[in-house]
């Protein structure tokens, strides 16, 4: 056991709600688990997840069934070129009934949100989110307000050359702490979508409630980190920044969100401590999308999520001494 001490207990119950989870988004998600593992790593980290994918890959139906199984608030967002901040913030209304303005709360107040694609908005409306995703509140007329806890932003995007899309500008795109790709299913899960809607599609159950939402966050947060899983974040990081076909490489940010999921991932499959296994799984979800390729980069089609890699594959883990 860490310093911080989390029971045996108390792990076997998370990591069996966590694979719980996982099943019972699987009755309406076709795909691979680690998805929604992912997601999970995220909710428990305090992160957000941005989801690219062309039309069609069940982004949305993902996002759908992951909310519906934990039991908290869920608003959804359809992201279009004539969307205003206000139409995400909320804005103030006169009631006519005490002649006093009033506020109408945005589908921002809610614990997961929905920002379906979020890049066919233009950057202003983007925006709007930066706030509440890296501080929990937002401002409405010079008013802060504090966002509900958990709170998570799940957006999916379509790939940018697509018709009607605008980049995210790299500010916000680094308030993601995950960014998964998802790509036509393997044809055994696609044929097993067919099976799967070709009737009624599944109800899912909400398996957990906000209150064991918190207190998973919280034991995410006392997962214990060797000296060594530090040295070896920062080495990562470091063999991004030296890279010569990068233009900007992981920011400490980008380090201490890695450090985050992987406690969290930690949590997530039993243990209260992380090993490298945790950091490497995590590392391209984390990092890829942080990284600022060269011109020539990426004229040849190599993007961030290729260095990682590359890193991991070339950066040992030294270990000093026992990690226990």
């Amino acid at each position: 056991m860490a310093a911080d001490g989390i029971g045996h207990n108390v792990l076997a119950q998370v990591g069996e709600i966590a694979q719980a989870l996982i099943r019972e988004v699987s009755r309406a998600y076709i795909g691979s688990p680690q998805i929604t593992e992912a997601l999970l790593t995220a909710l428990l980290a305090g992160g957000h997840v941005l989801i690219e994918g062309v039309p069609g890959v069940a982004k949305t139906t993902l996002v759908k069934a992951f909310s519906q199984t934990l039991g908290c608030s869920y608003r959804r967002i359809q992201f279009t070129p004539d969307l205003l901040p206000s139409d995400i913030t909320g804005t103030y209304i006169l009631d006519m009934r005490t002649n006093e303005f009033v506020l109408r709360h945005g589908p921002i107040f809610t614990n997961v949100l929905l920002g379906d694609e979020i890049n066919r908005a233009p950057a202003k409306t983007q925006s709007a989110l930066l706030e509440a995703m890296q501080e929990r509140q937002v401002t409405i007329e010079g008013e802060t307000r504090e966002l509900s806890r958990p709170f998570i932003v799940l957006a999916t995007q379509n790939p940018i050359e697509h018709e009607g899309t605008y980049p995210l500008p790299e500010a916000q795109v680094d308030r993601f702490l995950i960014k998964l790709t998802m790509t036509y299913p393997a044809p055994d899960d696609e044929k097993r979508m067919l099976a799967t809607y070709n009737r009624p599609a599944p109800e899912l159950r909400a398996l957990v409630t906000t209150d064991d939402l918190l207190r998973m966050h919280d034991l995410a947060g006392s997962v214990h980190v060797a000296e060594e899983i530090f040295d070896y974040i920062l080495n990562l990081v470091a063999h991004t920044r030296a890279h010569r076909r990068v233009y900007l490489g992981a920011s400490p940010r980008a380090a201490l969100a890695l450090l985050r999921a992987s406690k969290a991932l930690a949590l997530i499959r039993g243990r209260d401590y992380v090993l490298p296994d945790d950091v490497k799984a995590l590392g391209s979800l984390v990092l890829g999308h942080r990284i600022i390729m060269t011109p020539e980069a990426e004229l040849e089609g190599i993007g961030g999520h290729s260095v990682v890699t590359e890193a991991i594959e070339r950066v040992a883990y030294k270990q000093s001494r026992q990690l226990r």
